[in-house]
């Protein structure tokens, strides 16, 4: 007799997870943010990277992350610490950099040896004197995980994790750390009202017989993005961009780090040798060096300085304290996940 020779349904192929498209909200007067066409923001990918940037499983010895060294209270920078120590106790030559508006930042490092977000973030890992792990035992850490397998498969399309992988999800998350709600922003909206001291304070930043600051940290974003010699020392020890680039016309160069939440993230310049505003602004009044490579915007540097009065400086740090944005150190969207 005849049998029912229907066949069983295949069993269907789940469909790929394909991740949420994040939209990221530009501040008014902000430029536009080039995000890399291989790396776009999803709600996964910075769900991931914020995991992975708290994580001390990516260092050596499971006592580091990211954050170690970029505490959100202090706007990502150290702590207060003049240079960083990794794992094994070994201390870094430069001040960490602070992590503000990363976005919109062409390069990173003070003497700009990562082109871009995902580039630097590749580094701390393997580097040993900070969290000095290398990179196919970190691999093997997440691959052997609970849950960092599906959660970088759900970004990537893809289980097998590379550190490619890795720094694209940690540059995700940075690229949201967006500060826009200190006061100076609140001033030009019209929602805050500067003191006198603030107001003139602003004068002096933009004035180039006075502060003469906005060359270097002008634009909304108060960075030029650029590198110079700003006159800080007559013999050059740490070439900066020098090193990098091996010429000789950039021995001595830095990039101008943002001034926004200046008020915390001291201490200051490259080698963190200011521990205060007072000493930053004393320094560009009375002590620029001259040397071969010094900056020409550093156009006061035959006479030492721009020779602000007493008050003046007062009035120049009350302005530069209206870049603090406290809604930045605090935003729980920055905040440590395993809380």
């Amino acid at each position: 007799c005849d049998k029912d020779m229907t066949l069983p349904s295949p069993v269907p192929t789940p469909a790929p997870y394909v991740p949420t498209p994040y939209n990221l909200i530009i501040p008014q007067g902000f430029p536009i943010m080039e995000i890399p066409p291989d790396n776009p923001l999803t709600v996964e990918g910075i769900q991931l990277g914020r995991r992975l940037f708290y994580d001390s499983l990516l260092s050596g010895d499971f006592s580091q992350s990211c954050s170690s060294c970029h505490n959100q209270a202090f706007s990502f920078s150290d702590n207060g610490k003049q240079f960083s120590t990794g794992i094994d106790g070994i201390e870094g030559g430069v001040n960490t950099p602070t992590i503000i508006n990363p976005g919109w930042m062409p390069s990173s490092f003070w003497d700009g040896r990562a082109n871009s977000l995902e580039e630097q973030a590749l580094g701390p890992v393997e580097n040993p004197i900070e969290m000095h792990l290398d990179w196919s035992d970190a691999i093997a850490r997440l691959d052997s995980h609970e849950v960092y397998p599906t959660l970088f498969s759900n970004v990537f399309g893809n289980k097998t994790i590379t550190k490619e992988m890795v720094a694209k999800a940690i540059a995700q998350f940075e690229r949201t750390f967006i500060s826009s709600e200190s006061n100076f922003d609140k001033y030009k909206r019209g929602e805050y009202q500067f003191s006198d001291s603030e107001l003139y304070g602003l004068e002096l930043f933009f004035r180039e017989d006075k502060g003469d600051c906005f060359h270097c940290h002008g634009t909304i974003l108060f960075t030029d993005n650029l590198f110079h010699n700003n006159g800080l020392d007559s013999v050059l020890t740490n070439l900066g961009l020098g090193a990098i680039t091996s010429n000789p016309n950039d021995n001595g160069k830095f990039k101008s780090p943002t001034l926004r939440n200046i008020e915390f993230t001291a201490p200051y310049m490259h080698d963190g040798r200011f521990n205060t505003l007072e000493e930053v602004i004393d320094f560009y009044s009375e002590g620029l060096m001259f040397s071969s490579t010094v900056d020409p915007l550093m156009k006061k540097v035959n006479q030492g300085g721009i020779h602000l009065t007493e008050s003046e400086k007062q009035d120049l740090i009350a302005f530069l304290k209206t870049l603090s944005d406290t809604s930045f150190i605090n935003n729980p969207d920055y905040s440590s996940p395993f809380k």
